[in-house]
């Protein structure tokens, strides 16, 4: 997979399931992916993810949480690019992936 550019995006998982085996099913799914992720918050409507790899994997794993398990509810999944500031310091901004 030569030619993938990582980046850094939060997404957040809105619906209705059981945080605990939804999040195992995630970190399965993700590191059959080879995506890094964090978990910010867990619970059972909202789920954020700090993810990091290639946009068509992180787009994998989207698609993925959508479909299944069949025990979570997936209404939406909103997708943010964290964006490096310019200056080179660590300040982050983010900004919305599928803004025009």
């Amino acid at each position: 997979m030569t030619g993938l550019q990582a980046q850094r995006e939060i997404m957040v998982i809105h619906g209705r399931f059981d945080p605990a085996p939804f999040l195992a099913w995630i970190a399965r799914h993700a590191g059959k992916l080879g995506l890094r992720n964090e978990i910010a918050h867990a619970s059972g409507d909202r789920i954020e993810l700090r993810t990091e790899g290639p946009e068509e994997l992180l787009s994998a794993l989207e698609m993925a949480c959508l479909l299944g398990p069949i025990e979570a509810w997936v209404e939406t999944i909103e997708r943010d690019l964290v964006l490096e500031s310019d200056c080179g310091s660590s300040t982050l901004a983010l900004s919305p992936k599928n803004a025009p």
